[in-house]
């Protein structure tokens, strides 16, 4: 199984990758929240460039960038499709019943900057940063522990469960099963069915076994904080754009 929790050492060795995790996660949490107060749109260009900005310290590729927006830009293209046609009266055009309305554009503008512009910096913290770091940070910001390690486990038998899913394929399709047709929707429930039993199993398991080591029992104590000054010049930044965004909003 191919181990999903690293990143790869372009992005490690970038500005974002060496940026101490407790530091980088409010910090780029900030700027993402202040991205969806923004509401005025001669803000909107700045957004973009700061996006631009942190994705070029991550050290990723625009391939990588790309590959991520793919999925999500379809909830995007059905807002497309929806919004200028639904909110507002100012009509710029019009064919039937269908109308293009001026304010259900600018609503679909704002909706698109801004979503691609918090997409970009989910992607460059997620891409410079490890799940052992991301929950370190996390429990950091008094997240608690119990819940980190929820998002740890959880990641990890993923891969496990998408793993022995992909067995149980190949050996139905040796046995002549195909999933193309009606009559397959029985064995597709038995191995439905079966999937949830062995992962309830194999948790309650994994459970027993670390139960048996002391999981639980004692206090789990944090790495050693040790960050550089650019750590904390990098957060300062990432604050001071926050705040002049908001307050550009209020000024403008």
């Amino acid at each position: 199984m191919i181990d999903k929790g690293y990143i790869n050492k372009t992005a490690a060795q970038s500005i974002l990758g060496r940026w101490e995790a407790r530091l980088k996660l409010p910090g780029l949490m900030l700027l993402i929240f202040t991205f969806a107060f923004i509401r005025d749109l001669r803000l909107l260009p700045f957004l973009v460039l700061a996006a631009a900005l942190t994705y070029s310290f991550s050290g990723l590729s625009l391939k990588h960038l790309i590959k991520r927006m793919r999925m999500p830009g379809f909830f995007l293209v059905a807002i497309a499709l929806i919004l200028p046609f639904w909110s507002g009266q100012t009509i710029l055009w019009q064919l039937g019943p269908l109308a293009l309305r001026l304010e259900g554009l600018l609503a679909l503008l704002v909706i698109t900057v801004k979503f691609f512009s918090i997409l970009i910096l989910v992607i460059a913290l997620f891409g410079t940063t490890t799940l052992p770091q991301m929950a370190i940070a996390l429990r950091a910001i008094r997240i608690p522990w119990l819940i980190t390690d929820l998002l740890l486990f959880t990641y990890r038998y993923i891969y496990q469960l998408l793993s022995d899913l992909n067995r149980m394929r190949i050996a139905a399709r040796l046995r002549g099963f195909r999933a193309n047709s009606f009559n397959a929707i029985k064995p597709l429930a038995f191995i439905t069915g079966t999937m949830l039993v062995s992962s309830h199993n194999q948790s309650e398991r994994v459970f027993q076994a670390m139960t048996l080591r002391g999981y639980g029992n004692t206090k789990q104590p944090l790495p050693i904080f040790s960050p550089i000054p650019a750590d904390f010049i990098l957060l300062a930044v990432y604050i001071l754009l926050s705040a002049l965004l908001i307050l550009f909003q209020f000024i403008i």
